[in-house]
C-alpha cells in the first residue's frame, strides 16, 4: 500500500529549509549559462549547465517525495518574453530509502527563448533555485547573467547533445493504449494508470504529475505485467481541499535502465 507520508515529508523540507544556509557553495555546485545559437525561427538556444562536487546531486523537474523542484526566475533578463526548459533524462536516486528523481555529477538544461524584439539580442539575467544534496540537503539560490550574442549561429554540442537526451515521446516509444481510473479516498483521489508500453529497460519507475502545482503526487507503485505498465499513487491537496483532477493535465513519465518515456494526458478507463 501507498503510505501516507505528505504531512511527514513538508514537515521535514520545512525544517530543512528553514534551518540550512541558501546561499550556493561553490563548493557543492557550479553553474554558468552557455551562451548557444540563435535559430532560424528567432528564438535563442541557450542552457544551464550545472556541475557537481563528488556525491552532490541535483533534482529533476518532478523531485520525488523528498526532493527541492527547480525554480526559474528570469525576471530581471532584457528583451526576453518566454522561456522553456528542456529537462534531459533523469535518473532515480535512494535518498535515505526515500526515492527521489534527478541528476549527479554534471547536467545541461537547454533553456529555448523568445525574445521580445527578435532583432535585438537578449541578456538573460536571473535566480535559479534548487536543491542539491550529500549527506544532507541544502536549498540554494544561483544569481546568474550573461548576454546572448544574435549574430552567432552555431550550434554548441553540449546543447544538442542535452535536447537529444530528452525523454522519448509517446509516439516515439511506441505507446499503446493509455488509461488512468480515477476513484475518491480519504483526504485525496486514488490514480491507476495503465499503459501499453514496450520494457524501457529494468526498474522501470513511473512519475505521475499534474498541471496543478498544489496537488501533491505520491510516489507511485510501478509493476510491469506483460506489454503493460500499471502505476499506482495517491493525489492529495497540499492545503487538505478538495479538487477537481483535470487529465489533459496529467504526465506520466517512465524512467527505465535504457531510456525513457513522456505520456501527456490520461484518459478514462
Amino acid at each position: 500500500m501507498i503510505r501516507h507520508v505528505l504531512p511527514c515529508l513538508v514537515a521535514l523540507c520545512g525544517l530543512l529549509l528553514s534551518t540550512l544556509p541558501l546561499r550556493a557553495d561553490p563548493s557543492m555546485i557550479d553553474a554558468r549559462i552557455l551562451t548557444g545559437w540563435r535559430a532560424e525561427d528567432g528564438r535563442h538556444v541557450a542552457a544551464l549547465h550545472l556541475t557537481m562536487s563528488d556525491g552532490w546531486k541535483t533534482y529533476w523537474r518532478a523531485p520525488g517525495d523528498a526532493g527541492v523542484p527547480p525554480r526559474f526566475d528570469w525576471r530581471g533578463s532584457d528583451n526576453l518574453a518566454d522561456f522553456r526548459v528542456t529537462w534531459p533524462t533523469p535518473r532515480t536516486i535512494d535518498q535515505g530509502g526515500i526515492r527521489t528523481i534527478g541528476y549527479a555529477d554534471t547536467v545541461t538544461l537547454p533553456l529555448t527563448l523568445t525574445p521580445e524584439r527578435p532583432d535585438q539580442p537578449i541578456r538573460l539575467s536571473g535566480t535559479i533555485e534548487l536543491g542539491v544534496c550529500k549527506d544532507i540537503c541544502v536549498p540554494v539560490t544561483l544569481s546568474l547573467s550573461q548576454d546572448l550574442p544574435q549574430s552567432d549561429t552555431r550550434r554548441d554540442p553540449r546543447i544538442v547533445s542535452a535536447m537529444a537526451a530528452r525523454p522519448y515521446t509517446a509516439q516515439e516509444a511506441g505507446v499503446g493504449a493509455v488509461r488512468c481510473t480515477v476513484s475518491a479516498m480519504q483526504g485525496g483521489l486514488h490514480l491507476r494508470a495503465e499503459v501499453d508500453l514496450p520494457r524501457v529497460g529494468a526498474d522501470e519507475v513511473a512519475v505521475i504529475e499534474t498541471a496543478n502545482p498544489e496537488i501533491w503526487v505520491a510516489q507511485a507503485e510501478t509493476q510491469r505485467r506483460g506489454g503493460r505498465l500499471v502505476a499506482e499513487t495517491e493525489l492529495h491537496h497540499v492545503e487538505g481541499r478538495a479538487f477537481a483532477l483535470d487529465r489533459s493535465g496529467l504526465r506520466i513519465t517512465v524512467i527505465g535502465d535504457d531510456r525513457a518515456v513522456d505520456i501527456q494526458g490520461c484518459p478514462a478507463g
